[in-house]
């Protein structure tokens, strides 16, 4: 079976239970709270791959980082799987539930890139223009880019609107090499 397949089953199994006991919210903010572990400490990501460290050791290194931190039901899925020794699955099984998720509160990213931070008003701008195209609640992520001198780039999905300097400029030299 795909390594995509196993994390969505296991994610939606997941879901499944956080509705059950009414706590989704919670298990949301707590896979959120993994990935970023796993994105701040590459160490951590490279153990939960690594074949030498054992699964006890991996189950115990998971409950002392996360225990009282993490909904019991997120907890469970973590020892459920050390136990199964899939513990490489766990940050697609938090990527696949964030994706479930938010599908399921019907929410969309949104990721503006621009040369400096957004003001308040720019930022609710950018969510109507995408909340108006989509019909969804829209979270936007905010990444500074201070190579695009001004403009934005803003990406929804596989659609993107580029129109910062950066490009125009570039543009410009491609039409001017002609």
């Amino acid at each position: 079976m795909s390594q995509q397949t196993v994390a969505y089953r296991y994610a939606k199994s997941l879901l499944d239970l956080a509705k059950e006991k009414n706590v989704e919210d919670k298990v949301y903010e707590d896979m959120k709270l993994f990935n970023q572990v796993c994105d701040d400490n590459h160490q951590f990501y490279l153990l939960l791959k690594s074949p030498i460290v054992s699964h006890y050791d991996k189950l115990t290194i998971l409950q002392k980082l996360f225990t009282g931190k993490v909904d019991p039901s997120s907890m469970s899925i973590f020892e459920i799987i050390t136990k199964k020794n899939r513990e490489e699955m766990l940050p697609h099984i938090a990527e696949d539930y964030l994706r479930q998720y938010e599908m399921f509160k019907g929410i969309q990213k949104a990721y503006v890139t621009t040369a400096t931070p957004l003001t308040v008003s720019q930022k609710a701008d950018f969510q109507k223009i995408v909340a108006d195209s989509t019909g969804k609640t829209v979270e936007i992520i905010e990444k500074i880019d201070e190579s695009l001198i001004g403009g934005y780039v803003l990406q929804v999905n596989d659609r993107q609107i580029d129109t910062s300097v950066k490009t125009k400029l570039n543009e410009l030299k491609v039409k001017f090499m002609n």
